[in-house]
C-alpha cells in the first residue's frame, strides 16, 4: 500500500509495531487522528510520554504503580499471607475483574522459556523466595498459564518453596462455562476429570 506522506507513513509504522495491530488498522488510526484537534492529539501523545515516565513496579509484588507500592500492596483489608503468582499484569488485571480473590501478587514478568531465551534469573524470583522467606507467607497459589512453559515456572518455583512450611496450590483447570465438551482439547478434559469436585445441588 502505497502511502503519499513520508508523516503518514512513519506514524503507521509505529502504530502497526503495537502487538495485534496490522498495517490497515493501522492506518485507519492513523488516519482517524488526523482528523482530531491539535490539542486532541497533544493529549493523546502527552499521556504515553507521562505513563513511561511516571508509572512504575511496585517494588514489593512488581505490579504497575504510580507510587513505590501497588494500591493491592498498600491495602490494609487484603489478605497478606496469601501470594497468588501470575506471569504480567494483565493477569492481575484479569483475577481483580472477578473481584473474588482477596489476597496480594507476585508478579514475575514472564515464565520460563528457554526457546525465548528466558530462563530463571531473567525472572523475579529471588523477590519471591526473600517474601517467604520473611515468614509471614501462608499460602502460595500458581496462577500461570496452562502451558508446558508455565508448568515448567511451576515447578522451578516449586522447589524453591517447598523447604518452607507454607501451603502451595495452583488454580483449577478444566472446561470453560459456557463451552461445550465435544471442544475441549485432551488436557484440558483430563485435568477437569482430576480437579473433579463434588456436586452440590
Amino acid at each position: 500500500m502505497k502511502i503519499p506522506s513520508k508523516h503518514i507513513e512513519n506514524a503507521v509504522d509505529q502504530m502497526a509495531s503495537l502487538p495485534g495491530i496490522g498495517r490497515r488498522t493501522a492506518l485507519r488510526l492513523v488516519l482517524q487522528l488526523m482528523n482530531r484537534s491539535n490539542e486532541e492529539v497533544l493529549a493523546f501523545s502527552d499521556s504515553f510520554v507521562e505513563m513511561k515516565e511516571h508509572v512504575k513496579q511496585c517494588k514489593t509484588c512488581g505490579n504497575v504503580s504510580d507510587k513505590e507500592l501497588c494500591s493491592i500492596c498498600l491495602n490494609p483489608r487484603r489478605d497478606h499471607q496469601l501470594i497468588c503468582i501470575v506471569e504480567d499484569v494483565r493477569d492481575v488485571l484479569a483475577i481483580e475483574s472477578t473481584d473474588t480473590y482477596k489476597g496480594v501478587y507476585h508478579v514475575l514478568g514472564g515464565i520460563i522459556s528457554p526457546m525465548d531465551g528466558v530462563g530463571p534469573s531473567d525472572l523475579s524470583i529471588p523477590n519471591l523466595i526473600q517474601r517467604v522467606e520473611e515468614g509471614q507467607i501462608s499460602e502460595v497459589i500458581f496462577a500461570l498459564s496452562a502451558t508446558m512453559e508455565g508448568d515448567t515456572t511451576n515447578f522451578f518455583i516449586y522447589k524453591k518453596l517447598k523447604q518452607f512450611n507454607i501451603i502451595i496450590s495452583s488454580i483449577a483447570r478444566g472446561v470453560a462455562i459456557g463451552s461445550e465438551l465435544q471442544y475441549a482439547d485432551e488436557v484440558t478434559l483430563s485435568r477437569s476429570l482430576l480437579n473433579r469436585q463434588p456436586f452440590i445441588v
